[in-house]
């Protein structure tokens, strides 16, 4: 992988997605404002006609659309080389351009991303979500997107931060599916292997991601990605079709299917219970270095909740789409 080096800054547009203006919008687009970058423009994009009190940045009526739908539109009214996606509930570092846009000088790489953490005023159960995302035990390979990491290509990458060449955008048609959510993991995809460019998980290209809270709204968002997931599985192969993704699930039968055999095999019962123990206690070991106690109870719900969602998916014939 080449070093990044420094370059010219490229004129970037922030593309902003919503229904409409929401609590967090206005914290979004003062930051973006506020970037320590020399060129870039914002645009938003809601449903309806929407009157916000800043400079540079174009409000654009999408209609009543699916997310991908919007951020296709946003690109075409987009000015910039590149192309910076950022929800309406998060908001950037101030040198997250600066930082993502110096990888670009290598003419491989196609996309960048980077990790959405969990901001600290944030309330208690905002953050408790946040902690059982970034913990390994729950997100394994894939807690860099919660968390600093460390610099490297990746194949996937979450369109909250999500940062791409306007060419390659538009050389790989842009996202092409109503899926959400989903529809970033099938852009990437296609950069990946139709294009033959890289992804780069650039660890300084940081935004802040408020959380949905524990518990209700957490796992609501848990079940519609193991959901989506389980059915990429067989929709998309290349990039869902891992074993990491399997886990949950295997997990989620093993305690239903083994707590029903253990009733009438004390030696299924023996291996039963000394598994679930030794779940526990990483469960407890978890939870006391995050120093939340309720990353325990959320780290247990979410593993059954996508694992039960993912099987879901699996299983599905065809999954409705936006």
């Amino acid at each position: 992988m080449k070093e990044r080096a420094e370059v010219k800054h490229p004129f970037v547009s922030i593309i902003v997605i919503a229904k409409g203006v929401s609590e967090y919008l206005a914290e979004c687009i003062e930051n973006c404002l506020n970037l320590d970058y020399p060129k870039f423009e914002i645009i938003f994009l809601p449903d309806k006609e929407a009157r916000l009190n800043y400079k540079n940045v174009s409000v654009v009526p999408t209609g009543e659309t699916c997310p991908a739908m919007k951020r296709n539109m946003g690109v075409e009214k987009a000015k910039g080389e590149i192309i910076a996606f950022i929800d309406d509930d998060v908001y950037p570092a101030r040198n997250w351009l600066k930082n993502a846009t110096a990888n670009f000088i290598d003419p491989e790489v196609a996309a960048v991303g980077g990790p959405a953490v969990t901001p600290d005023n944030d309330d208690i159960m905002q953050k408790a979500s946040g902690l059982v995302y970034s913990s390994k035990l729950v997100s394994g390979e894939y807690a860099y997107r919660y968390i600093k990491g460390t610099r490297k290509e990746v194949e996937d990458f979450p369109s909250c931060n999500l940062i791409v060449r306007k060419s390659a955008f538009e050389k790989s048609g842009g996202f092409k599916t109503n899926f959400w959510p989903g529809e970033d993991t099938v852009l990437c995809l296609d950069i990946i292997k139709k294009l033959k460019k890289k992804i780069i998980y650039e660890p300084e290209a940081i935004v802040y991601h408020h959380r949905r809270r524990l518990f209700r709204e957490h796992l609501k968002q848990v079940s519609s990605y193991a959901e989506h997931r389980g059915y990429f599985v067989k929709r998309f192969p290349e990039t869902s079709k891992k074993f990491s993704y399997f886990v949950p699930s295997i997990f989620a039968t093993g305690v239903i299917i083994g707590g029903i055999v253990s009733v009438f095999s004390p030696f299924v019962r023996i291996i039963y219970i000394t598994i679930l123990v030794l779940y526990l206690l990483l469960a407890i070991k978890e939870t006391t270095r995050l120093r939340n106690f309720l990353v325990m109870p959320g780290i247990i719900l979410t593993h059954i909740t996508y694992g039960i969602f993912f099987i879901k998916g699996l299983l599905s014939r065809k999954l409705e789409e936006e």
